[in-house]
Formats: structure tokens, C-alpha cells, sequence
């Protein structure tokens, strides 16, 4: 299979495009035929490695030294499963799946740049909705899963005040849906350029981080989400 290989840390110019063996996957695995994958922040801030001491020692503790342990990285994917281990229950060969590469800090399965990816079963795979397209699923794991995660520890209530800052990015635009759908009025901070987008997710009230009369326009919050850091 194709696959875009990490020779090393550094800039996109060490991804390179070769071929190497398509994966088989194990008793408890599926083998998924990728149709899309995403690259996410994770992926450039691992691969750039472009960071603080601390942080660059704890990602190669991590990854490897000098280059990365699993040279495909890719975290997000959506595809048809092509063969399923002999034990694999949940899913038939030939169902439309889309996958995220991380249960935990410590559980990561990275890969999805390539042709073909293998994950236990048990991992974060589920069906793709028929009303989805591939690129679409592709692009729901990586801010779906972490704005789920937040959104749910919040226990937001309908009628809430919910303040959401970096609003239009992969966390933000989908804990802005995840809010509403909650029932709360949700004010997203952005940049005035992507307004209609957030807008068009729903955002009651929308907040100019770049202007200086920004913090003039914030209000009192039940909850507030920084996906930005």
C-alpha cells in the first residue's frame, strides 16, 4: 500500500509518499480501507516537534527519539472495512466506519495517512451515517470527541449562558453545535471573518477577539470553553 512516511521531526518536507506492506490485522482487529483521513493540530505539532524542551522531551518519550516510533502518523480516518479479525463481533466486512487513533494520552494508535489502517474493534470506530460523506467522518473525531468530552462534564442546561472561545476552530465549532443542541444561548469568540460561519452553527451572540472593545462585550457565563489554550 501507499503510505506518507515520517523520516523524521521537522518540517513537511520530511513526509515522504512510499510504499510499504498493507497491515494485517490481528484477532481482534479490523482492517480499514481509508477513503479519508485529516490532518489535525496534534499531527503538525508532533511532526513540526516546533516546541519547548519539556514538551518536545515528553513527545519522544512518547513517539521516539529522533523520529517517530510509528513513522505514519494520521489520527482521524473514514473507510470500508475490508477484513475483520476472528474475533471481531461489531463490525462486517464491507461496512463504512469512521476512527479516531486515541483512547487515552497513552493509548494512541497514529497510521491513517496511508491506504490502510488496522484498529482493534474496541477502539474509537463507529458506522458512518449514511447522510455523511467520507471527508466528513473524517473530519468529526479529532474536535467531535474532545468537545463531547467537556461539553458532557458540563452538564450544560437548557437556558444557559455558555461562552465558547476559539468558537470557529475544530473543538469550537462542534462544542457551539453541541451547546445549542443542549439548549443554551452560546456566544462565540472568533475572528469578524468567521462570524457567518459560526452563525450559521448556531451562535446567538458573537464576540471579535481581535478588537479591543472585545472584552467590553463579555457577559456573565455558566460556562465557558476555551478550546484555544
Amino acid at each position: 500500500m501507499k503510505a506518507i512516511i515520517c523520516t523524521k521531526y521537522g518540517s513537511p518536507e520530511v513526509l515522504v509518499l512510499r510504499e510499504i506492506d498493507t497491515p494485517v490485522p490481528k484477532d481482534d482487529e479490523v482492517l480499514i480501507k481509508i477513503r479519508a483521513t485529516s490532518v489535525t493540530a496534534s499531527d503538525c505539532l508532533i511532526r513540526g516537534l516546533n516546541a519547548p524542551f519539556l514538551f518536545k522531551f515528553v513527545v519522544q518519550l512518547m513517539m521516539g527519539f529522533g523520529k517517530p516510533r510509528n513513522p505514519i502518523l494520521g489520527m482521524t480516518s473514514s473507510g470500508i472495512v475490508e477484513r475483520i479479525g476472528k474475533n471481531v463481533t461489531r463490525y462486517g466486512v464491507g461496512d463504512p466506519v469512521f476512527a479516531y487513533g486515541a483512547i487515552s494520552p497513552t493509548k494512541l494508535r497514529f497510521g491513517s495517512y496511508a491506504e490502510y489502517i488496522s484498529l482493534p474493534e474496541d477502539w474509537n470506530i463507529a458506522r458512518k451515517p449514511d447522510c455523511l460523506s467520507f471527508e466528513q467522518a473524517a473530519a468529526l473525531p479529532y474536535g467531535g470527541l474532545l468537545a463531547w468530552h467537556f461539553i458532557k462534564k458540563a452538564n450544560i442546561q437548557s437556558g444557559q449562558q455558555v461562552l465558547i472561545y476559539g468558537a470557529s476552530g475544530s473543538i469550537g465549532t462542534m462544542a457551539l453545535q453541541m451547546a445549542k443542541n443542549a439548549g443554551a444561548t452560546v456566544t462565540a469568540v472568533c475572528s469578524g471573518n468567521n462570524f457567518k460561519m459560526v452563525e450559521s452553527l448556531g451562535a446567538d451572540k458573537v464576540i471579535d477577539y481581535t478588537r479591543d472593545c472585545a472584552a467590553t462585550k463579555l457577559e456573565a457565563y455558566d460556562l465557558v470553553l476555551d478550546a484555544v489554550g
